[in-house]
């Protein structure tokens, strides 16, 4: 397979999980915001501080209000991991491998991106629940269209690495959320409206129900278990990690428990690690210290897999 459309195929999936994820991160926000008691001041600033852009927003916004932060991250078509942003990124990286690619899979990159751009045009703030149920719905629309119309080869097993590295990243950054949220107010902690909280970020990773079938009690240890350690749940980070790992050897035929390049010795490593882990571990680490850490280390397996397959060398 050609770099190039693997490179094309990758940030494809990337982008619409992105995109997703990105729904996600606010609607977690939003749904915490109608659960604080009245007099508690609204905490808008940790979501961008958890992207990694502050500068930049600071920069073109100021003060970190809901009406900023949420078209910040939605809607700027100048901010480069916005809704509008990616899901233009995606449809351009779709155009270039429509060869490759389904009539259905880029069908459904098209009116993805364009419902974006029309919602972007309306400026409609009290209609954002549904906006961001639509953007989930059709993430998932893409991803079983890819499913059930592209042969599963080389060019799928890049898509679904894209996907899941994506996810893994930003389940990190949806508990990171909690994590700044309840900085300020550290006397909520253990009350009945830190179990509402954490119950509101277990249904925006829509995993509130799955995490009920196998847990009677809601506690910040019990939910940060399930996100990250959990072998089953498709939106843990060790879920995603391990079947990224799955498609990675896919690709290059090597046996499980081998490494033949540098992305699978670092995505390997990572898996590892996360396979003999106790959430006991994490919590003495610090569970902003471990997620950050996991950020950094998904970026470095990112990285890797770019280096290994899709950099073009020079000529001469």
């Amino acid at each position: 397979m050609l770099s190039r459309v693997a490179d094309s195929i990758y940030w494809l999936n990337r982008y619409i999980e992105r995109a997703e994820n990105i729904a996600r991160f606010v609607d977690v926000n939003l749904n915490l915001m109608l659960d604080m008691p009245p007099g508690v001041t609204q905490q808008w600033k940790p979501l961008v501080i958890t992207t990694g852009d502050s500068d930049l927003f600071r920069d073109r916004y100021g003060e970190a209000t809901s009406d900023n932060v949420i078209r910040f991250l939605t809607f700027d078509p100048d901010y480069p991991n916005s809704i509008l942003s990616v899901l233009q990124l995606a449809r351009e990286n779709a155009r270039s491998i429509r060869e490759v690619i389904s009539s259905e899979m880029w069908e459904e990159v098209n009116e993805f991106f364009l419902m974006v751009k029309e919602a972007s045009q309306g400026g409609a703030l009290q209609a954002l629940p549904d906006f961001f149920t639509q953007v989930k719905l059709a993430s998932h629309r893409f991803a079983g269209v890819m499913d059930a119309t592209m042969t599963h080869n080389e060019g799928w097993h890049f898509g679904q690495m894209g996907r899941l590295l994506e996810r893994a990243d930003k389940t990190t950054r949806i508990l990171d959320v909690k994590y700044f949220v309840l900085l300020p107010s550290v006397q909520w902690v253990g009350t009945p409206l830190d179990q509402i909280q954490w119950m509101s970020l277990l249904k925006s990773a829509s995993a509130y129900e799955m995490y009920r079938k196998s847990q009677h009690r809601i506690t910040p240890t019990s939910v940060a278990e399930f996100l990250i350690l959990n072998r089953q749940f498709p939106r843990s980070i060790h879920f995603c990690l391990a079947q990224a790992e799955q498609s990675l050897h896919q690709i290059t035929s090597t046996p499980r428990g081998t490494w033949c390049n540098p992305a699978e010795r670092a995505l390997g490593r990572l898996c590892s690690q996360l396979g003999y882990l106790t959430i006991e571990d994490v919590f003495e680490q610090g569970l902003h210290e471990f997620l950050n850490q996991m950020q950094i280390e998904i970026n470095q397996v990112g990285n890797q897999i770019s280096t290994t397959f899709c950099a073009v060398e020079p000529v001469g």
